[in-house]
């Protein structure tokens, strides 16, 4: 499981993506994204999740993010990609 970092702005978007996606690439079958320590984020998050999304499906994973903050899935369906970016199976979404 990869841990999303309590802070992740455009800041930090290109080194945590390169890091990122090195450990999308050691994972198992299945990329999962832990975002319950995410606390301060704008657009750029979307981006490392859609682009840690992007390298699992080429590498034939699964990806799902669990502990997604709901401010996150609002700008997410903003952009209209929340259906891009799945919750994992049984997680809940921490209250706003």
């Amino acid at each position: 499981m990869l841990k999303l970092p309590a802070v992740l702005t455009h800041a930090q978007a290109t080194g945590f993506s390169r890091t990122a996606g090195q450990e999308v690439l050691s994972q198992p079958a299945q990329v999962l994204l832990d975002a319950s320590e995410l606390q301060q984020f704008d657009s750029s998050a979307l981006a490392v999740l859609l682009n840690c999304r992007r390298q699992a499906l080429a590498a034939g994973k699964t990806f799902a993010v669990s502990g997604m903050p709901q401010r996150l899935l609002q700008l997410a369906g903003v952009y209209g990609v929340d259906e891009l970016i799945p919750a994992a199976a049984g997680a809940s979404v921490p209250a706003a």
